[in-house]
Order: structure tokens, then C-alpha cells, then sequence
């Protein structure tokens, strides 16, 4: 990943961050909580736990840069004399690896979940073909990023002309080149994925400022029924579509088909045959 994903955990403390947070993690138990299937992987963004939710056996965190807190990635230590409980959260099992390389066989994950990652890694094309690599068939993938069509998109955009004359502060983090929403699709679409869900949140105006970003919460609900897609951050699930293959349903109800009625067979005597001897 670049460098400046460094920024993104100071930006996460923000007003503007605990607010597109706080919705992020909303979308994400949502969307991973009926997912089935026995290995799931979040790559990027320890400190939102996306598949807290998910009742999958194995789940891993993957990161390419380990944080500057050494407990970041360990479990909550549990109290004194408490019984010993299972592990069902994603932060245990933590992996050190590249976005566009993953230590996984093809085919071998059920699930994917990439909150702002391929805006902050330096290679979002090979990011992406390698999380098509790892799924299963129907396995499902899970993004979330930043929409450039937006108020938070806009004043972006202006604070980097801004930082020509001087200025060097930016709204968002600062990490190169958002990747829009439809193109997006478009990408996911040249490997054959299907988006099977999507939406927008966070309407709200490019405010620092707590108490200014709570006297604009009507805009939420607004925004989402006048301008749904000009929402500050997107968020989508697609699923891994493999051509000439079909997967086998389960057996509980087995298909009856009708029994044709034996048919009588009826033998003529020699007699009617053969004809009479002169």
C-alpha cells in the first residue's frame, strides 16, 4: 500500500471519520451476517472489525503494513476467572500480506471483505483479479470506498487545488485517485462478477466540526430518498459468477417422475400367419 495510508487511522478519529465509520459498520453486518461458507478474510482497515457478524468457522485479517500499536490486531483479553469461550471474532487470526498477492490457494475463500482498500493500495486492478482468484464459485465480495461524486468528493478535489498555492491540508485521507462507483462496476463486471447489492450513505456536508455535522443529520434522510447516489461513501456485494457451471442444490426433496402404464404386448398364433397349405 502507499504511504499515505498512515493518515487514514488519524482521520478515523475525526468527526467527519467516526461518522462514516459508524455507517460502515452498519452496512457490514448487514451485508456479511447471512453469508455462509467456512473461510472468510477482510483485507485492510483493522480498526473496523467487518466481519464481527459473520458466523463463519475461519476468518482472517490481512494487512500490508502492521500498525503502529503492537494490540491492535490482538483479541480483547478476557476478565479473571471467566470460562473459556470461542473465538468468533476476525481479529485473531491476522495476516501480514500484499493485496495483490494473497497467501491463498484458488478457489479456497467463501468471502471477501475490502472496506477502502483499493483506494489505498497502489495496484487496485491486481488487487481485484486476485480476490476473483481466491473465491470460490458464488463467493461473494464486499466494498466499500469513497463516491468522487459527492459533497466530501468535491471539496476534496478543491482542497488539492488549494494545495497548490500553499494549503496542505486535505479533507480525506489523502490516497491518490478515488475509484468511482461505476467504474468500479465496470471492473467487476470484466471478471465476471454480478453486483448483487449497492447503495450510498453518508449525506452530510464536509464538516469537521461534531456539532455542525449533528445540525445537518436531516440530510441523511433526505439524501437517500432525493439524491441517493451523491452519498459521501459506497458500498456494494457482488458475486463470483463462473461460466458452464452449476452448483448442485441439496437433496431433501427428490423429483417424482410419472411411471409410464405397462403396455400389454399381444402375440398373434403361427396359424393367422402362415398361410393354408394347398
Amino acid at each position: 500500500m502507499k504511504s499515505e495510508i498512515n493518515g487514514l487511522p488519524d482521520w478515523l478519529s475525526t468527526p467527519p471519520g467516526a461518522y462514516m465509520l459508524a455507517w460502515e459498520r452498519a452496512q457490514f453486518e448487514l451485508a456479511v451476517s447471512d453469508v455462509f461458507g467456512y473461510h472468510a478474510v477482510q483485507l485492510g482497515l483493522p480498526e473496523l472489525d467487518a466481519l464481527q457478524a459473520n458466523r463463519m468457522p475461519h476468518k482472517w485479517l490481512a494487512v500490508s503494513v502492521l500498525p503502529a500499536e503492537p494490540g491492535a490486531l490482538a483479541p480483547p483479553e478476557k476478565p479473571a476467572g471467566s470460562a473459556p469461550v470461542a473465538d468468533t471474532g476476525s481479529r485473531r487470526a491476522a495476516l501480514l500480506a500484499d493485496s495483490a498477492a494473497l497467501p491463498f490457494p484458488e478457489s479456497s475463500l467463501d468471502m471477501v471483505v475490502l472496506p477502502h482498500t483499493l483506494e489505498l493500495c497502489g495496484d487496485p486492478h491486481s488487487a481485484l483479479r486476485e480476490v476473483a482468484r481466491v473465491l470460490v464459485p458464488e463467493g461473494r465480495v464486499v466494498i466499500s470506498g469513497f463516491n468522487r461524486a459527492s459533497l466530501w468528493g468535491l471539496r476534496q478535489r478543491r482542497d488539492h487545488v488549494y494545495q497548490r498555492y500553499g494549503r496542505d491540508r486535505l479533507f480525506l485521507p489523502d490516497a491518490g485517485e478515488y475509484i468511482g462507483y461505476w467504474r468500479l462496476r465496470d471492473w467487476l463486471r470484466l471478471l465476471d462478477f454480478e453486483v448483487e447489492s449497492a447503495h450510498f450513505g453518508c449525506y452530510r456536508p464536509a464538516l469537521g466540526n461534531q456539532a455542525w455535522l449533528d445540525r445537518f443529520d436531516w440530510m441523511d434522510r433526505a439524501g437517500k430518498r432525493w439524491w441517493p447516489i451523491f452519498g459521501a461513501v459506497y458500498f456494494l456485494v457482488a458475486v463470483k459468477h463462473v461460466r458452464g457451471m452449476r452448483l448442485l442444490e441439496p437433496g431433501w426433496k427428490t423429483q417424482k417422475f410419472p411411471v409410464a402404464a405397462p403396455a400389454i404386448a399381444t402375440r398373434k398364433s403361427r396359424a393367422s400367419i402362415d398361410p393354408p397349405k394347398p
